[in-house]
């Protein structure tokens, strides 16, 4: 099935995408990861029963410059989708604690730690990629094009899109020509994170991780992503959360 290539230029101060397999130290991937970039399209329009988001090529249109940051993260992790629709149901919610004393905690632990960041500064890029239909919804791919081109014009999103943490907000809009061009980059980044979900089927907010990675290489300011049903793509195996 032929499908429409959207493409976004996206910009903001900073942005982490963070290697995983550095788990307490945040240091950043040199440019934005597929997953990243398909986090930006999602924010902007996804019906997860209808399509998925195939990043295709990523333009690198600022050479990557790190800046070494300070951060505070709290420890707890964020709850789930069930869990935050029983609080709007009038459950009472249950607070992320940053800080407080043993009475509040129930421990002697603090509720944050502060960790350190390689981060990139003044980044840039233009993300390319195609709706991908489920089987079943082919039929429906005109109307949600349209609905895409309509929002990503005028600049709405359901939520903001950020840069690999979402404090790191990214802004924005289609683009209509080639310009400016890609830097001057050629680098063999070796296995990059391509995604962390299983993108073979339809997912929701409580599918458990399932991590794949790819070569990236990027020549002329330009990484070729490859389709995620392609051998290229590490994937894990079934039931699996690692490759």
């Amino acid at each position: 099935m032929i499908t429409t290539e959207f493409v976004l230029s996206v910009w903001g101060e900073l942005a982490c995408f963070t290697r995983p397999e550095l788990k307490v130290e945040r240091f950043s991937y040199p440019i934005i990861t597929p997953s990243a970039s398909r986090a930006i399209f999602d924010a902007i329009f996804l019906e997860r029963e209808s399509f998925r988001w195939q990043v295709t090529l990523i333009e690198v249109l600022h050479p990557p410059r790190y800046l070494a940051l300070r951060r505070n993260e709290v420890k707890d992790k964020a709850p789930s989708e069930r869990t935050i629709m029983q609080w709007m149901a009038g459950a009472d919610p249950e607070p992320l604690w940053a800080d407080g004393d043993r009475d509040l905690l129930n421990n002697d632990r603090k509720g944050r730690t502060q960790r350190q960041t390689m981060a990139l500064k003044d980044v840039a890029y233009r993300l390319h990629a195609r709706m991908h239909p489920w089987p079943s919804k082919a039929i429906k791919l005109p109307a949600l094009e349209s609905q895409f081109h309509r929002r990503a014009a005028y600049g709405k999103c359901f939520y903001q899109p950020y840069l690999g943490c979402r404090e790191f907000p990214a802004f924005f809009e289609l683009a209509n020509d080639g310009s400016p061009p890609p830097c001057r980059l050629d680098s063999d980044l070796g296995w990059m994170l391509y995604d962390v979900f299983d993108l073979s089927r339809p997912g929701g907010s409580e599918d458990a991780p399932a991590v794949s990675l790819f070569h990236a290489v990027v020549n002329g300011g330009m990484m070729e992503v490859p389709p995620y049903s392609s051998d290229l793509v590490v994937k894990p195996e079934k039931g699996g959360t690692s490759c």
